[in-house]
């Protein structure tokens, strides 16, 4: 299977074949069929599909959170699959961000510990300086002693936005990053990751249902049944939104396995 090539210079992120099955004898689940992909660094990508079509095994398995049943995933040229749990763990902690639908910030810790907590886990020194600065871009400057129930849903998200940022990663993982959020709150929090790839060269990959937060990536790649069913370069929300209906409409009317 040819790969899908959305890439220019430096690669941040390869899928080769990569497959996921879920369970065994009679009825295995194939969430991800041989979904080969090259992403280049410094790139917005949204990865959309109808309900079942495997977008979050897909992030999981690209960001190391799963390991694939096959095919190799490499993240800035470097294999993710293969190595052993504490290999991967280290791993994930040096060279990918992640950012959750529902922030996953320790309630306990102020602002600025959330935001350094990836250092310390990494046994690095925590570098107040640069993560007071990465706080104030996210406009939370003014923040950074406050705990997570001090704040709303929108700075939340903006706390792990910068928690992400912080390590300088690959490549930032984001998994319906919006979903939580209010109309308002979800575009200062789109604007920033697309944001963190103009002014900070990251490499940002969100997997989302709404064709609007699509609409801030560079590029959108929709899967169906667990395969690469296209790509939308230069997104808007009704380009996307034509493509997400076409899509549910195929998968509706494709007939079952065995009919």
């Amino acid at each position: 299977m040819p790969e899908h090539d959305i890439t220019s210079a430096a690669e941040a992120l390869r899928l080769v074949q990569v497959s996921k099955t879920y369970g065994t004898g009679d009825n295995p689940v194939r969430a991800l069929d041989d979904v080969s992909l090259s992403l280049a660094a410094g790139t917005f990508t949204a990865i959309m599909g109808p309900s079942g079509s495997g977008k979050s095994t897909f992030l999981q398995c690209a960001a190391g959170l799963d390991q694939p049943t096959a095919g190799r995933v490499f993240i800035d040229g470097a294999e993710l699959t293969g190595g052993s749990e504490t290999a991967l763990t280290k791993f994930r902690r040096q060279r990918i961000g992640f950012i959750f639908q529902q922030f996953n910030l320790l309630p306990t810790l102020t602002v600025l510990q959330n935001v350094t907590l990836p250092l310390r886990l990494a046994g690095k020194r925590a570098d107040r300086k640069r993560a007071i600065a990465i706080l104030e871009r996210v406009g939370l400057g003014d923040r950074i002693g406050h705990r997570p129930a001090e704040l709303s849903g929108g700075q939340q998200q903006r706390v792990a936005i910068a928690r992400a940022l912080v390590t300088n990663p690959s490549a930032i993982f984001a998994d319906e990053p919006t979903g939580a959020l209010d109309s308002r709150s979800a575009r200062t929090v789109l604007s920033l990751l697309a944001e963190a790839v103009r002014e900070f060269g990251q490499t940002v990959v969100m997997v989302t249902h709404d064709p609007v937060a699509a609409s801030y990536a560079d590029s959108v790649i929709f899967l169906a049944d667990g395969r690469i069913a296209g790509s939308l370069d230069r997104p808007t929300a009704e380009t996307v939104a034509e493509r997400m209906t076409h899509l549910g409409d195929a998968v509706t009317l494709r007939p079952a396995v065995g009919e």
